[in-house]
């Protein structure tokens, strides 16, 4: 049976909303949201928050959720997963963004089984449809591209005579890729279109793509976070 690990890799520095990873307006730290979501995919048989301080270590904990410390120096999310990682022994590793307590726990589930469905796959990712709103211009919405499954491009600029879907940055792992990926060179690809994730098919590796219904956004802003409160206490007390 495959097992699944669910890492939430979490820093306390943040440029646009500093701490937003222990904001508590309703109740529970956002990082405590993003644990109770990721807990309740089928797929996963634990979660971990990999923190790089203590005062976010001793929020998670005390809501009962598992938290270790991991080095300061790591460029990115995905090297702080790979810490983690290197001390588990379950085949999939999900890294779950610590700014999105609104995560559908389904998503982490469909992004756990097309990675099953595509043996010859290292990694996964997800696709959703763009919604009537979106500017398809715009370089925040970054796009993928695929077929049968399996991603074929990343690109923040649209391309003509191609039908994107937006891309939703969550990604499950082998967990004997993690080690591999964190060890490639950059590549020009990757710089130019500042998309980690190109690092991994420049390289030859093969991404499998789940779609799902609707690609929710992380929060980034006091604002946004605000916005994320009132929606929690409507659908508490609604």
């Amino acid at each position: 049976m495959t097992t699944a690990c669910a890492v939430i890799p979490t820093r306390l520095a943040s440029s646009r909303f500093p701490r937003k990873c222990l904001a508590d307006q309703t109740g529970l730290p956002m990082v405590v949201h993003v644990c109770r979501q990721a807990e309740a995919a089928s797929s996963i048989d634990r979660v971990i928050v990999a923190a790089d301080d203590t005062e976010i270590i001793d929020a998670v904990r005390g809501f009962g959720y598992e938290a270790v410390m991991t080095r300061e120096d790591h460029p990115n999310g995905s090297s702080r997963v790979a810490e983690v990682a290197e001390s588990l022994d379950h085949d999939i590793i999900v890294n779950v963004q610590g700014d999105e307590p609104e995560l559908d726990p389904s998503d982490i589930d469909a992004s756990v089984g097309v990675l099953i469905g595509h043996p010859d796959c290292r990694v996964a990712t997800l696709a959703t449809p763009f919604a009537p709103g979106d500017d398809r211009n715009d370089p925040n919405l970054v796009k993928i591209y695929h077929d049968e499954g399996v991603a074929i491009d990343f690109s923040r600029t649209l391309k003509e005579s191609t039908h994107p879907m937006r891309h939703v940055g969550l990604y499950a792992y082998r967990r004997d890729f993690l080690p591999v990926y964190v060890g490639l060179p950059e590549t020009d690809r990757e710089r130019a279109e500042r998309l980690e994730q190109l690092r991994i098919m420049d390289h030859g590796h093969s991404m499998a793509v789940a779609v799902v219904p609707v690609g929710r956004h992380g929060i980034d802003t006091p604002e946004q976070y605000r916005e994320f409160v009132d929606r929690w206490r409507s659908s508490e007390h609604g």
